[in-house]
């Protein structure tokens, strides 16, 4: 039997519903996994279905004979092949907790990705990568090469087939070029107190402040900096009683459950964007135990 996951994004309009499951069990298929949200103030659609073919049909068959579906509903879709990891590129700077996290969840299986290269302005974590059999590349940023630095990154996603890139603090500002090219494909990371608390030491700046709540956000990069489309956030309580290193600490812990948490999402094809703003559909208690994430 083979998996599949179909993701579907149309106007609202009666019967779409029944269209796609009449068109899978006319295929020969069983839906495992369905969710669905009809966006009344937008008037969008938005549906994710997992479901397993017992004759076996290739995803190529199946997507042929869909799109007799969806032309009459104006749907935009995709199917997608369950088990496949998506080549993903992490981008770094010298902060490495979120790069740490990301390498270990993927080597044990908790995030069906498959790292296909990390890129840095930095040397820093050149063995911790090389040491986890990844490419790593240097790029190094200025005001003057940027462009020339931006070109070769690209180069770099483009050589190795990659799908997502996940900003896992990278300190760099992408062009708006690169956000376009891009779109829906770039994920960052960032604490939670902006714009309260910027530059260089926010968590500093925050306990000085008495901050009680330090939290983190997950979104795609848009030309927008720090405002793209939300997939993840969350926070955790702090008090009088912790030291500036604690909130550090506590903050890299956030940002990278936060991070992964939203990388998972997006591999697993549970984000779909709706305008600035995202629909994420979370994992049932009966999805299949691949998208389960520790």
């Amino acid at each position: 039997m083979s998996r599949y996951i179909l993701t579907v994004t149309c106007p609202s309009k009666r019967g779409i519903v029944a269209a796609i499951a009449t068109f899978l069990a006319n295929s020969g298929c069983n839906i495992t996994d369905s969710s669905q949200f009809d966006d009344t103030a937008g008037g969008g659609f938005f549906m994710r279905v997992s479901f397993v073919s017992e004759e076996g049909l290739s995803s190529n068959a199946l997507r042929e004979a869909f799109a007799d579906v969806a032309t009459p509903f104006s749907m935009e879709w995709a199917i997608h092949e369950q088990g496949h990891r998506m080549k993903t590129i992490i981008m770094v700077s010298r902060f490495g907790h979120c790069l740490n996290d990301l390498l270990y969840r993927s080597r044990i299986g908790a995030l069906p990705i498959e790292i296909v290269a990390v890129i840095s302005n930095h040397m820093d974590y050149q063995k911790l990568v090389v040491n986890h059999d990844i490419p790593y590349h240097c790029v190094n940023v200025t005001r003057q090469n940027k462009a020339q630095a931006e070109a070769e990154q690209m180069r770099i996603v483009e050589a190795t087939g990659a799908e997502l890139i996940v900003l896992a603090r990278y300190m760099q500002i992408l062009s708006d070029e690169m956000c376009r090219k891009m779109s829906g494909r770039i994920i960052n990371i960032h604490h939670s107190f902006l714009p309260s608390f910027k530059g260089a030491n926010p968590y500093k700046q925050a306990f000085e402040r008495g901050v009680k709540l330090i939290g983190a956000t997950s979104h795609y990069v848009t030309a927008d900096l720090d405002e793209g489309p939300i997939i993840e956030q969350d926070i955790i309580r702090v008090t009088h009683a912790q030291s500036a290193e604690d909130y550090i600490s506590l903050g890299r812990d956030v940002e990278s459950q936060v991070l992964a948490r939203a990388v998972h999402a997006h591999a697993h094809h549970r984000v779909f964007l709706n305008g600035n703003s995202t629909v994420v559909f979370p994992a049932s208690p009966g999805s299949f135990a691949s998208e389960r994430l520790g």
